[in-house]
């Protein structure tokens, strides 16, 4: 099949996809528990030797220490991802106490998460259904139908200090504490959300009595809001690239906003490695069931799927500026861009002569 950039590909050729990704679809139980090991037992082990430098007076070190363990970090949460999709083993009840588990570490209540996670997948790309799951995006026009205080708050929101540095630590350690988003739709989410919390809590406790408050809040702060910033940058890159695709609903289709929505981020070895292959993000979404340590095999197999939403490390960093949907040239723009052509619409004609 050919494979354009964010347009072209007939429906039923990107429903095909699906069913071609469907023999990627089968766990290995060994080598999800050998992934399982291989992540935990590293984090533990850094956190342990963050600890103890600390203790020792060596604070730089245990701030060192914190990076590598972030990694580790952020590596669970992308094994929690796959439990709640129903991907890491093949017994739901596995996944989802596995995921439980972790996400008492990534203080991420895991059943409400799933939740909100299946709506981003369902609805993505839809720009009649934004809200849940996603990074709030306002098409060009919403903008500058804004009064000055709604375009400030856009774009405070957007700025990239709130976005990848306030924005982390409000969500992991505030937000997620309330089943945010779900707050009407029963007793699971709160649920799920309160048992985490306190199993948080008496984690919490416990590491405070046996070591300090200091020492906690100074060993595991560093590394949880790295790791949080890591994936809210992800997370954002997977969708917020210039030729990103959205539609409005009528026109909206599940399997092209899979595969030309998201983006296939082409990170270098080791941070794939960390990232879980969470870059491989086109082909997740056209194919959620796949275990993330098959989606290499994916690209292998089929090459013609590396060059959509193709982004490179480099490239990524670009992405940042990118804040509007552009209806009309269907592309992400920027609050310069937008500036530039409000002006030239506002700027005075030269009289011919």
């Amino acid at each position: 099949m050919s494979i354009k950039h964010n347009s072209g590909l007939a429906t039923p050729d990107t429903r095909r996809w699906t069913s071609i990704l469907g023999d990627y679809r089968t766990p290995n139980h060994v080598r999800s528990v050998a992934e399982l090991v291989i992540t935990a037992l590293p984090l533990v082990t850094l956190w342990t030797a963050a600890w103890f430098t600390f203790s020792l007076g060596y604070a730089w070190a245990s701030l060192l220490i914190a990076i590598p363990a972030a990694g580790f970090l952020l590596r669970l949460f992308m094994i929690q991802h796959d439990c709640g999709h129903g991907t890491f083993f093949a017994d739901r009840l596995a996944n989802d106490w596995v995921g439980r588990v972790i996400g008492v570490l990534t203080l991420t209540p895991y059943d409400w998460w799933r939740r909100t996670h299946a709506i981003h997948h369902a609805t993505t790309g839809n720009l009649d259904r934004r809200g849940i799951g996603d990074i709030d995006t306002l098409t060009v026009r919403e903008y500058q139908a804004r009064s000055w205080w709604g375009r400030l708050k856009y774009r405070l929101y957007r700025h990239p200090l709130v976005m990848f540095v306030v924005g982390p630590a409000y969500l992991f350690l505030l937000q997620h504490r309330l089943p945010v988003g779900l707050m009407r739709d029963g007793w699971q989410p709160w649920t799920s959300t309160m048992a985490t919390n306190l199993a948080i809590a008496v984690i919490a406790a416990t590491l405070t009595w046996l070591i300090g408050i200091k020492a906690f809040l100074l060993v595991h702060l560093p590394i949880m809001l790295l790791a949080a910033t890591t994936g809210v940058w992800l997370f954002y890159v997977q969708h917020q690239f210039e030729q990103t695709a959205w539609e409005r609903d009528e026109r909206w289709n599940l399997h092209q906003a899979a595969l030309y929505g998201s983006s296939h981020y082409d990170l270098p070895v080791l941070l794939r490695w960390f990232t879980a292959n969470i870059g491989i993000h086109h082909v997740h979404h056209l194919c959620s069931r796949i275990p993330f340590y098959r989606l290499p095999r994916v690209l292998r197999d089929h090459p013609e799927l590396r060059e959509v939403g193709h982004i490179t490390l480099l490239q990524s960093f670009r992405c940042v500026r990118l804040v509007l949907w552009d209806e009309a040239q269907r592309r992400l723009v920027s609050f310069r861009e937008i500036r530039a052509r409000e002006f030239q619409g506002t700027a005075p004609k030269l009289a011919a002569p």
